[in-house]
């Protein structure tokens, strides 16, 4: 595995002092895999990777104010973080660097040409001994690489600006809109810039709303997707600047057209295009201390049916029945997994930005109620963030039903859809996070 980490160290002596002043840092690392591995995302691929496209990263930014706030958000090439590397990762930034659950985000871009986290999306390969070892060592090892990137991000603060902006990209469709009919889609590209003492740009953090899928289940070669390609252009047009994705509300968002390699370069050239021209114009100054907050709603699925189980494992189905035994292993253990605890957090720096990160694969919906009901604020919005373990469909779309509200559940190994109500519960704790964060 590639072991080199790489910090970028904004030197200069401005005085660091006062309300509005930052420090950031930022570090990389290469996770990208030696040697073949399976690829995540798509249920009809066959084989392991034949080889690299380009190579994947785990990026991070650390933000520290004058007055002990503090936050470090990682952004990496990858369909998603299990639970367990999650936890693990957070429990060792607080005891190791004092950052807490709440200072960390954890986002992931979605591509479905990056290494298998494991159990993330299992259900849709039945590995053998030896690539369940390749694969549960790849996790053990970003795990560790994803600490140590951390404390390299806090050791390289320094004084900086922080300027926000918004761009648009046009390329993202609701892909539920053959089914179901005309569906919402966020062309929003928000953009943070992190410039250094000497003021040239040390990081761009930028936003989408669209799976990175542009390569299909024919691709074995393992890349960021078109947000690969977007980070790529960018570091290139600004040399010594880190470009990072932080993935939006996807879940129902897909790019259009798709299939090709040179098509995932061609919407990376746009998402670069859209944030190049926001920095190139007025960009507003970020100031004030940084507030965080972290809270878990508790989502519940539909009652639990052993029937349904019995049913779909004696199926012709193989994902069904590799479903049907996760269940009902747990069944017959005296478990009956019915809830789900789901992440939610937020940052907001003095009156200038708010991120808000969501976690797994939320649908777009998500993302335009929060803007409208937050409609004073300059929000972020984040899906995809610490773990990515099922999707979180819309109340709209969880009664429509199809791939987001229902079946997608079968591959990520849950029992079945989520319970009415799950929209509001999930707004429930994006209202309790937004009212810590704007209480200062």
């Amino acid at each position: 595995m590639r072991w080199m980490f790489f910090v970028f160290v904004m030197c200069g002596q401005m005085a660091f002092a006062g309300e509005g002043a930052i420090r950031a840092g930022v570090a990389k690392v290469s996770i990208t895999p030696e040697g073949s591995m399976w690829l995540n995302g798509y249920a009809a691929r066959n084989e392991p990777s034949r080889g690299v496209l380009h190579d994947i990263w785990a990026k991070a930014l650390a933000l520290e104010d004058g007055k002990g706030g503090r936050v470090v958000i990682v952004t990496m090439d990858l369909l998603g973080l299990s639970y367990e590397i999650v936890e693990q990762v957070a429990r060792q930034a607080d005891s190791l660097y004092g950052i807490r659950r709440e200072q960390l985000v954890l986002n992931s871009s979605h591509t479905h040409a990056a290494p298998m986290v494991w159990p993330c999306l299992d259900v849709i390969y039945d590995l053998g001994p030896e690539d369940q070892r390749k694969v549960s060592l790849y996790g053990q090892e970003l795990a560790a690489k994803l600490v140590k990137l951390i404390g390299s991000a806090l050791q390289a603060l320094a004084p900086a600006t922080l300027y926000t902006g918004r761009g648009s990209a046009e390329f993202a469709i609701n892909r539920r809109e053959k089914l179901f009919g005309p569906g919402p889609i966020d062309h929003d590209v928000p953009v943070l810039k992190v410039a250094g003492a000497d003021g040239k740009i040390a990081a761009i953090l930028f936003g989408y709303a669209c799976h990175n899928t542009t390569l299909v289940e024919t691709n074995f070669l393992v890349s960021g997707d078109y947000a690969g390609f977007a980070q790529l252009a960018l570091e290139q047009i600004y040399p010594g600047a880190q470009a990072m994705f932080l993935m939006g509300c996807a879940g129902d968002q897909n790019p259009s057209p798709r299939g090709t390699e040179e098509l995932a370069r061609t919407h990376g050239q746009a998402l670069a295009d859209a944030v190049q021209k926001v920095l190139s114009g007025e960009m507003r100054a970020v100031r004030g201390a940084v507030h965080t907050a972290y809270t878990k709603a508790e989502l519940s699925f539909k009652p639990f049916d052993v029937n349904i189980y019995q049913r779909e494992i004696v199926s012709d189905n193989k994902f069904l029945q590799r479903r049907a035994k996760l269940m009902l292993d747990a069944y017959n253990r005296g478990w009956q997994p019915g809830r789900l605890g789901y992440p939610v957090q937020a940052v907001r720096f003095g009156r200038d930005l708010t991120i808000l990160a969501l976690s797994d694969e939320v649908t777009v919906e998500y993302a335009l109620r929060a803007k409208r009901e937050f409609a004073g604020e300059n929000l972020f919005v984040a899906g995809y963030s610490n773990e990515v373990m099922c999707y979180i469909p819309s109340e709209r779309i969880l009664k429509e039903g199809g791939y987001e509200g229902e079946e997608s559940m079968i591959y990520y190994g849950f029992p079945g859809p989520f319970a009415a109500g799950v929209e509001d519960r999930v707004f429930d704790a994006i209202r309790s996070v937004m009212k810590k964060v704007r209480a200062h």
